[in-house]
């Protein structure tokens, strides 16, 4: 299960990258100007040789200069002593975090399509192999995202994604009401970005646009999916708990702010 784990926060890493990145002893320090806890913190991926105590401030004092809160990711691959050690040196936790999975088989395909064929004529998705600039967009203004920073840096963030990518949207009245995103790494499709305007939730938009993805995947070669998911997001579990996933493990931040700082990292 250890392995699993291990394959799954790396290939979380290939899915989101960070605006900035800095290699430090077996950490990867990640910046993008507090846009979300995952992009903005510390994560252990590598052997160490320095102690704690010695790397801990170096990571305070480089986040405390980019103007940022200071926030180290725990896994259960990372030590519950490193955990305790924030504890006491005052991080808070934030953000618990479910990673969920599924295995995926070619019924699931054929059932995707009958589905797809069924309802086609109302809410039906459209995809593409690219991050176009108005599914970006359309993300901003369904998360409400009106930071100047987040806007100019964000975009350069999806470009950056190396593995496969699959968007997909549904429009109303041709704008894009929904949105959620496959990223193809080994033979895992990761779900990511999976955001409704607020009037059409509970419609079975986000639904269609999971089963969608999917079934590209399953296309594409892909045998399992992961997603993440905030713990106390009670509704979306529901949903994939629906689609079969199942929870493997949590992860959560420890975060500290060493300033007043403020921003709209608010998601995972």
């Amino acid at each position: 299960m250890m392995d699993r784990m291990k394959q799954i926060e790396d290939m979380s890493l290939n899915a989101w990258p960070s605006h900035k990145m800095e290699l430090y002893d077996g950490w990867i320090i990640r910046f993008s100007y507090f846009y979300t806890h995952r992009t903005n913190s510390v994560e252990q991926f590598g052997t160490s040789h320095l102690t704690w105590r010695e790397k801990i401030p170096h990571c305070e004092a480089l986040y405390e200069r980019l103007g940022s809160p200071v926030i180290f990711k725990i896994s259960p691959l990372v030590s519950p002593d490193f955990d305790y050690m924030l504890e006491n040196r005052g991080y808070v936790i934030e953000h618990t975090t479910d990673v969920m999975t599924r295995e995926l088989d070619s019924a699931m395909l054929q059932e995707s399509s009958l589905i797809e064929e069924q309802q086609k004529e109302e809410f039906s998705v459209e995809y593409s192999d690219y991050i176009p600039q108005e599914w970006i967009e359309a993300l901003f203004r369904l998360k409400g995202t009106v930071d100047p920073v987040h806007r100019l840096v964000v975009p350069s963030m999806y470009r950056a994604i190396m593995k496969e990518t699959v968007s997909a949207c549904i429009r109303v009245d041709g704008e894009i009401a929904a949105t959620g995103l496959g990223i193809l790494d080994r033979d895992y499709i990761g779900i990511y970005a999976i955001h409704v305007r607020e009037d059409l939730r509970r419609k079975g938009l986000a639904r269609r646009i999971c089963r969608g993805l999917l079934a590209r995947g399953i296309e594409r070669g892909a045998k399992n999916a992961y997603l993440q998911v905030v713990s106390e997001n009670t509704n979306a579990r529901n949903l994939y708990e629906s689609l079969g996933f199942k929870k493997l493990y949590s992860y959560w931040f420890r975060i500290k702010r060493l300033q007043d700082h403020a921003g709209e990292g608010a998601e995972v």
